[in-house]
């Protein structure tokens, strides 16, 4: 699939909006969401450039008794590593900056996923490797491309919260949101183009 454009994102330009119009939901059990439409002008253009020349990769995990594709292509950008483009890196240093006072620590790891139509997805999970399985932590979470859905649950089950994100969209993770809730990208049985999320997480925070 290719990508469709947004009529509203016509532009080349990258720019990024203020965060002050983020919008915070509270999920319950300490985590909460924050969300900020179109918080990325000219967001189609810098998926095309990630889509095109990020040194994607394909990788393959144990599943039970069987070796599986990943189902979505993976690139990683450790703490000090250039990120492919440099939106990137003012977007992380906004964030760092807009929540220092809640966080008390800057994000320094980018990973991307790159969902080539609705058969990729990600299963539910919390990123509880690290100190999210312990500690109260934040993961940030910028889409290009086509929107595709972000569900969240309660860990132990419950009432499912939908967001589709794509286009330039934000959302961030925060409180206990890692350990008391679990999120997923589902598979599409719709034809949907492409997408690509770049999670900026803290240090050892996976």
């Amino acid at each position: 699939m290719h990508l469709q454009g947004s009529l509203f994102d016509q532009t080349d330009q990258l720019r990024l909006g203020p965060l002050d119009g983020i919008r915070r939901t509270h999920l319950g059990s300490g985590a909460w969401i924050d969300v900020l439409p179109g918080w990325l002008t000219g967001s189609d253009a810098l998926f095309e450039q990630l889509a095109a020349e990020v040194p994607w990769r394909a990788e393959r995990r144990q599943m039970y008794d069987h070796v599986v594709a990943v189902p979505r292509l993976l690139a990683h950008y450790r703490a000090g590593e250039p990120l492919p483009h440099p939106v990137l890196t003012e977007a992380r240093d906004a964030l760092s900056a807009h929540y220092a006072d809640e966080l008390g620590e800057p994000f320094t790891t980018a990973g991307l996923c790159y969902y080539r139509d609705g058969r990729d997805s990600v299963a539910w999970h919390g990123d509880r490797i690290g100190r999210g399985a312990r500690e109260d932590t934040m993961v940030a979470i910028l889409s290009v491309g086509t929107p595709r859905d972000l569900l969240l649950r309660p860990a132990g089950g419950g009432e499912t919260v939908r967001r589709p994100l794509g286009h330039g969209d934000l959302i961030v993770m925060g409180g206990s949101c890692q350990r008391t809730w679990e999120h997923c990208v589902p598979k599409s049985n719709r034809a949907v183009g492409p997408r690509i999320s770049v999670q900026f997480r803290p240090h050892n925070v996976n």
